[in-house]
């Protein structure tokens, strides 16, 4: 059975860093698509930052290119660095994981099959 579980999420001033956790079962990060999505009130979950299926490559949205980074262990849990926090990045931040989506359709929300139960970030400005 797979599960995400995100931890790290907390209230923090613009400029400043979080990292998110999340913890992974149930699938092996190496050969599964694993991304982060953020969602605002009131708006579309959206892609922050994932890996390809293989793990070889990462890919950022334009928002958060050079602040952002992911990152994998050999212990199966995926973390999300933020730094130089803007009050725009306040959103629920999940956990995505699919063992067969393509390289193409990575930022597509519903293309995920797995999710975790998300970690709130809220950015004080």
């Amino acid at each position: 059975q797979v599960q995400l579980v995100e931890s790290g999420g907390g209230l923090v001033q613009a400029g400043n860093s979080l990292r998110l956790s999340c913890s992974t079962s149930g699938l092996t990060i190496s050969n599964w698509a694993v991304a982060w999505f953020r969602q605002a009130p009131d708006q579309e979950r959206e892609y922050v930052a994932g890996f390809s299926r293989s793990g070889t490559y990462t890919y950022y949205s334009d928002s958060v290119k050079g602040r952002f980074t992911i990152s994998k262990d050999n212990k199966n849990t995926v973390y999300l660095q933020m730094n130089a926090l803007k009050a725009e990045d306040t959103a629920i931040y999940y956990c995505a994981a699919d063992r067969s989506v393509i390289t193409s359709q990575l930022r597509v929300p519903a293309q995920y099959d797995y999710w975790g139960q998300g970690t709130q970030v809220t950015v004080s400005s």
